[in-house]
């Protein structure tokens, strides 16, 4: 087997294509799977990435990429060196992509999967499983106890939830990420309830997605006005370390207490503890990443001889994988630390995920958070 992907202090490297895939340092070519800022770096002087995600980091990163992304269309091959790389839909968050890569002369395949997941969002383009010899895969939900519910009815609970705390005179804020988590949110809540308003933190995302062509309910920016013009009938949508900050309480009149209702929107939230943790009145277990279902079903699709594990649970995954007579190996990353992530510390970085909020990086950009 050719070792086409392999681990190196900038990140994952393909020596015969001359590229790096997410690198966490600066490189000469690098290969994006999606712009959320443990996977997404500025400073390399080429980018490769799909059109929509090309406008994602566009947004994030502004001039300091200006004329360096190229876009490749999902399923077009493009050539580097040895190898053919394409890019295949993810379902993680808008532009996200699954690399495929294949040596142009033995025909060995391999797919890095950077983050994905499995349930269509009906704001991300959805996740199609690639064939390939080896599939390199995220594993943050990688463990039994985390089976998603259908997005409809996570949905339909948040604004039962809202709607019960409009109807008592509370504003209703939902803690979740900026980018993926909060458009998706913005796309199923229902705006006959109350107005939608958002932290400023999640506008640049935001117009991203509508610059796309993904269509989204009116959003304006939450402010002490805009919120006590509702009357408690608000939902505001804000990064995870604002819901319980001063800018939270200052949002509404009079008691804080009383006059807001606090949740996150996450895949931790599955987990009673991380709710009480974080002192909130509810979670939502609603996440961009594939659950240990979703893993699994992806992995076999593949029809991979060879399954790399990064992002997460990997030695469970690991164990579990060779049990069941798999070839399943460990993928170092710069970015560990999901063991016991629901400790997490909850630093709303402008653009994070479950990766980056659990690990409490402080990972956002100037001006965003």
């Amino acid at each position: 087997m050719v070792a086409l992907v392999r681990t190196t202090d900038r990140g994952l490297f393909c020596e015969a294509g001359g590229f790096y895939i997410d690198p966490w340092k600066a490189v000469s070519r690098a290969v994006i799977t999606h712009g959320h800022t443990d996977h997404a770096r500025w400073g390399h002087k080429r980018y490769l990435s799909s059109p929509t995600g090309a406008v994602v980091l566009n947004a994030r990163f502004g001039r300091q990429v200006e004329g360096l992304i190229d876009a490749l269309p999902y399923g077009e091959r493009q050539r580097f060196g040895d190898v053919v790389v394409s890019l295949h839909p993810a379902g993680h968050v808008l532009g996200s992509a699954q690399v495929r890569v294949e040596h142009a002369s033995s025909g060995e395949t391999w797919v890095v999967s950077g983050d994905y997941k499995t349930q269509d969002d009906g704001v991300s383009e959805p996740f199609e499983p690639v064939r390939c010899h080896t599939f390199i895969t995220e594993s943050t939900f990688g463990l039994p106890v985390y089976a998603w519910r259908p997005q409809a009815e996570v949905m339909a609970k948040m604004n039962a939830w809202w709607r019960a705390n409009a109807d008592a005179g509370r504003t209703s804020m939902v803690a979740c990420y900026a980018l993926g988590k909060a458009q998706r949110i913005m796309a199923g809540l229902d705006p006959t309830i109350g107005p939608i308003l958002m932290h400023g933190a999640l506008a640049r995302c935001t117009a991203a997605y509508r610059e796309a062509g993904v269509k989204l309910p009116g959003v304006a920016v939450a402010t002490q006005e805009s919120v006590r013009a509702a009357s408690g009938r608000a939902m505001v949508l804000a990064p995870p370390s604002a819901v319980r900050s001063p800018w939270a309480f200052n949002l509404v009149k009079r008691n804080a207490v009383k006059d807001l209702a606090t949740a996150m929107a996450s895949g931790w939230m599955q987990i009673r503890g991380a709710r009480r943790r974080r002192s909130l009145d509810t979670g939502f277990a609603l996440s961009d990443h594939a659950d240990w279902h979703g893993i699994m079903s992806s992995i076999e699709a593949t029809g991979a001889e060879s399954i790399g594990v990064t992002h997460g649970a990997i030695g469970p995954v690991v164990r579990f994988l060779n049990e069941k007579g798999k070839h399943a190996f460990a993928v170092p990353t710069r970015w560990e630390g999901e063991a016991g992530a629901e400790e997490g510390g909850g630093t709303g970085e402008a653009d994070g995920d479950d990766h980056q909020e659990e690990q409490g990086l402080l990972l956002g950009e100037g001006g965003d958070a």
